[in-house]
């Protein structure tokens, strides 16, 4: 019997090819979104919306004095969820159609997120819109504004909780292979810096017995108008996912405008966030989905923006005619560029947290000494500013707060796409200023995200004064901003 010679190289290699091929196999079942991400580039999207509208009879706070109290609901308040993942990082988004709410509050459903879902803490934003037409979520009467130390929550807080752990795991049900474009319009018709220097010689009282340089909304035709104190960031971004055979999933975009108003005093309502949210469900012809389309809104940098125009004519506008125009023109316009936007595929998604400490505000003896004796002044005595009981109030709060906090600061990658989150009411050129040295193009900012600290001026609107700069608007150190933004451009490039 002849025999032939074999080579064994070749038989060797097919062997080892096998083996390597077995192997992935396993690796494959065991870890598959990791695999499908460097493999498939497999991309998911899913999104949901919980209710979490308050019972009548609470206190719609926004304003100054004691809150009305909520007699009706003309729209219905929820949290917005989008979830993003690229196989092996998933990123989530939780807008609340709230005031705001504080950290201890969003630490806590973070928690609850993580223990039901497994996704990090630092993959987690929550941010509140900023309604003027809601409940409290930072709890009620004295407790809003106060430091809070015995971490307890009431009964509206604890719904919250448990309602933003339910939209998320909703949402991650819904995940389906899809695909993911981003974009930035200009509506520049609705915001107006609503901090305005006036003429020399203009009595600008503040409610501490000093004059300012600056009033917050001196009155549409003021003749002492001299010139606004800033500019605003007209600028909407967004995120558009949809899936693989083109169904919108989502959008999520973001413009830094406070609010809109026109509300009824004792009216529940999300603003033109949810007049946004539902409109552009329409253009996109998204009505009647199963799962359903999506809309969300985030609030961007718009401590000192507004939009009303102090220049021109007033305007009467009967209740919610104003925000639906608004709303109708900030989607008109996404909508627009969401037709010459690039979808991907698969793009990375990457988180970075950090803890940022910031030194509280603490009034002096000074200050101290005239709270006090406003407080104790009798009523008949005419008051220099309208709000100064208030501020004294506020003043001697503030001795309550810790000499630090610690602050949450976060950002996302998508893609070529930035996002950062802070939790103030941030000053547009701040946001501005993120957009311009972020190095991921385009960048947003979402306010009021992982808590809410009050207002934050840059140092140079800080030497102007104005509202937005009072003790207990205001509560930490006067070149905060300039922390913030460092912390985040590190962030950024942390994540590249």
């Amino acid at each position: 019997m002849a025999y032939q010679k074999i080579n064994f190289t070749p038989v060797l290699a097919v062997c080892l090819i096998g083996f390597f091929i077995n192997s992935h196999l396993l690796i494959a079942q065991e870890t598959p979104d990791a695999m499908r991400a460097t493999k498939n580039n497999l991309f998911r999207a899913g999104a949901a919306t919980s209710n979490i509208t308050p019972f009548l009879g609470g206190g719609l706070v926004g304003n100054f004095g004691t809150p009305p109290p909520a007699t009706h609901v003309h729209d219905e308040l929820h949290a917005r969820c989008l979830v993003l993942d690229d196989g092996a990082t998933k990123l989530m988004f939780i807008v609340a159609d709230i005031i705001g709410m504080n950290s201890d509050l969003i630490a806590e459903a973070k928690r609850l997120i993580n223990k039901e879902t497994n996704i990090p803490v630092e993959n987690i934003l929550i941010s509140a819109i900023h309604t003027h037409s809601a409940t409290s979520a930072q709890g009620e009467g004295d407790k809003r504004g106060q430091w809070n130390s015995d971490r307890s929550f009431d009964d509206y807080q604890k719904f919250l909780i448990r309602r933003f752990a339910d939209c998320a795991r909703i949402a991650l049900n819904n995940l389906e292979p899809s695909r993911v474009g981003w974009g930035a319009g200009s509506v520049t018709q609705h915001v107006f810096v609503r901090r305005w220097k006036m003429k020399p010689g203009t009595p600008m009282p503040n409610p501490f017995g000093g004059q300012d340089k600056v009033v917050m909304n001196p009155g549409v035709g003021n003749p002492d108008l001299l010139e606004p104190a800033g500019k605003p960031d007209p600028e909407v971004s967004f995120i558009s996912v949809k899936s693989t055979n083109g169904k919108p999933i989502a959008l999520l975009a973001n413009y830094s405008l406070h609010y809109v108003g026109g509300v009824p005093n004792n009216h529940i309502s999300a603003d033109y966030f949810a007049v946004f949210a539902n409109r552009i469900m329409e253009l996109l012809k998204a009505e009647k989905q199963d799962p359903p389309f999506v809309g969300i809104m985030s609030n961007g940098t718009s401590g000192n923006v507004n939009n009303i125009n102090f220049r021109g004519p007033a305007e009467k506008n009967p209740p919610y005619a104003k925000m639906k125009l608004v709303a109708d023109d900030v989607a008109s316009e996404v909508f627009r560029v969401c037709s010459t936007i690039r979808y991907h595929d698969w793009v990375p998604l990457r988180a970075a947290q950090e803890e940022l400490t910031l030194k509280i505000r603490k009034p002096d003896q000074k200050m101290i000494a005239r709270a006090e004796m406003v407080l104790a002044r009798p009523d008949s005595v005419k008051p220099v500013h309208r709000h100064e009981k208030t501020y004294a109030e506020r003043t001697l709060r503030m001795l309550e707060w810790p000499d630090n906090v610690n602050i949450v600061m976060q950002a996302f990658r998508i893609g070529d796409l930035g996002v950062a989150a802070i939790p103030f009411e941030t000053f547009a050129e701040t946001g501005m200023e993120i957009k311009a040295k972020s190095p991921f193009k385009p960048t947003f900012t979402i306010e009021l995200a992982n808590g809410s600290y009050g207002y934050l001026p840059t140092p140079e609107q800080h030497t102007l004064g104005g509202y937005e700069t009072w003790l207990g608007t205001n509560k930490v150190e006067t070149d905060a901003s300039v922390k913030i933004v460092s912390t985040l451009l590190k962030l950024f490039d942390r994540m590249k």
